[in-house]
């Protein structure tokens, strides 16, 4: 059974979950790995050793993009003068 998943890592992520995510990329939900292997063993109650072979091949990688840095210029401008008081 071949299945194609999105892989999201991002060491630097507030928690731990966020760090690595796994998804469909059809539906976006995160895969139940034991469901998978569960429907490959069929539906027959019991316990079962199972060897799962896990191959990893990276179809396409998308650059994250980095965070832009604008710069402003601002007109030079000379601080307003001092108002001269009517007298």
């Amino acid at each position: 059974m071949m299945k194609h998943y999105i892989l999201n890592l991002n060491p630097t992520a507030k928690h731990e979950w966020d760090r690595c995510i796994l998804r469909d990329p059809l539906t976006a939900k995160r895969p139940d790995i034991a469901k998978l292997i569960a429907d490959a063993v069929g539906a027959d109650t019991g316990s079962y050793l199972v060897s799962v072979n896990i191959e990893v091949t990276v179809l396409e990688q998308a650059a994250v993009p980095q965070a832009e840095q604008l710069s402003l210029s601002f007109p030079e401008t000379t601080p307003p003068s001092q108002l001269r008081e009517a007298a």
